[in-house]
């Protein structure tokens, strides 16, 4: 790829997609439960640049969405809304109320009390609400404690008991039919295990229900396939999926799976430009365009980005790269290898496709950077870059 160009023509700092490699992943892992029924719906907050995910649209994706806003966006970017979930543990009233009104797939539920809401929406609007509902199987899946979600300690879901009354609930209710289960227990997992244990405590959950003669249609196992950062051994998606469909034997479901970042992760770059080098107390300090609102995987969970400098030459040394945001977390990396930097050189962080744009923010006053599709060989602009007049626009039009 041509990354100095790119920079040169859109100026940095810059978000670059390859989208013929996210053609790759979707098809990968489409391929990979091509055996049975199966739905693979985007997780939009990884990447929800319109663009990309309308290019998913165009391969048959669907979408996991948990905003309204990630509904609307799906929509507009031509996700049929039959291919649409909406998640997330807090819905308002007007988002589920909005949702039901779109005609989405289902909704998934995460309490008592918002099923408890659903339902009296629904009643109101003369609706019946397709749910499923996400149950915590309490499986450590071995990743961050910031982006584990599958323990009792977290937030998200309901214990195997707990589901089980709603679903019965759901059975007698006029107004809620629960088509689905799910369960999502964590994110970069790169061992098998934590996904079979978790899918073999969920199905013998749905057999449960069967015999209660609820019959689900969707078997929802989430994402949380792990991309390669650094050193990684990743998961292979034919044995991801030969793991889940073991589980699932007698089951007569559609198997719905929700990736993010294995979809995007490694299709992004971000560039950022030198602007010089300062040293403090023998402390060697790369400063660069880029700043920790652009990418904040770095401060937020000391995650690892490689870094690649452009053309350098000279003897590597110890360095730390650092953005101009008045933080002392504002960083990209610390002390890692690099050769000697000078004015305008081009670094390139990988695996910035997913968790990078959408996380990013407007702090400092800072204009959020571009993002540039390329495709069989040509770029083109898919997001403005923000400026000084469209930050301030909310907010002047009320002084």
């Amino acid at each position: 790829m041509q990354f100095e160009a790119l920079a040169q023509h859109y100026k940095t700092p810059l978000y670059v997609y390859d989208f013929d490699a996210i053609t790759t992943q979707y098809t990968a892992l489409k391929n990979a439960f091509k055996a049975r029924k199966s739905l693979v719906c985007y997780a939009l907050k990884a990447n929800s640049n319109l663009s990309v995910i309308r290019h998913l649209a165009g391969l048959g994706s669907g979408c996991d969405c948990v905003s309204i806003g990630e509904v609307k966006r799906a929509l507009r970017a031509g996700i049929p809304a039959y291919k649409i979930i909406f998640s997330g543990v807090g819905k308002k009233d007007e988002e589920i109320q909005e949702a039901l009104e779109l005609g989405i797939l289902m909704l998934n539920l995460e309490s008592e009390a918002e099923m408890l809401r659903v339902e009296t929406i629904a009643a109101s609007l003369g609706e019946v609400a397709r749910i499923s509902i996400r149950v915590n199987p309490n499986i450590d899946p071995k990743t961050h404690p910031y982006i584990s979600t599958g323990l009792h300690e977290n937030k998200f879901g309901v214990e195997l008991d707990v589901a089980k009354r709603l679903y019965i609930y759901a059975k007698h209710s006029s107004v809620l039919e629960p088509v689905g289960i799910h369960f999502h227990i964590g994110s970069q997992i790169t061992d098998l295990e934590p996904f079979y244990e978790a899918a073999k405590v969920v199905s013998d959950l749905v057999r449960s229900l069967q015999a209660l003669e609820i019959k689900l249609k969707f078997f929802d196992i989430g994402g949380g396939l792990g991309i390669q950062y650094d050193q990684e051994q990743t998961i292979d998606p034919y044995n991801y999926a030969q793991v889940i469909l073991n589980t699932l034997k007698g089951l007569d479901v559609t198997l719905v799976c929700e990736p993010g970042r294995f979809l995007v992760g490694n299709c992004g770059y971000f560039l950022t430009r030198v602007l010089y080098e300062k040293t403090n107390a023998g402390k060697r300090f790369v400063v660069v365009d880029g700043a920790m609102n652009d990418l904040i995987r770095p401060s937020l969970y000391q995650a690892y980005h490689r870094v690649e400098l452009l053309g350098g030459e000279g003897e590597a040394s110890l360095a730390d790269i650092v953005g101009p945001v008045c933080e002392s977390g504002d960083f990209f990396a610390k002390n890692v290898l690099l050769s000697p930097t000078k004015h305008n050189d081009l670094l390139v962080i990988h695996s910035a496709g997913a968790y990078g744009f959408t996380m990013s923010s407007n702090y400092n006053t800072r204009g959020r950077a571009a993002e540039v599709a390329v495709e069989a060989g040509e770029d083109r602009l898919i997001r403005q870059r923000e400026t000084f007049e469209t930050l301030i626009a909310l907010e002047e039009a009320c002084l």
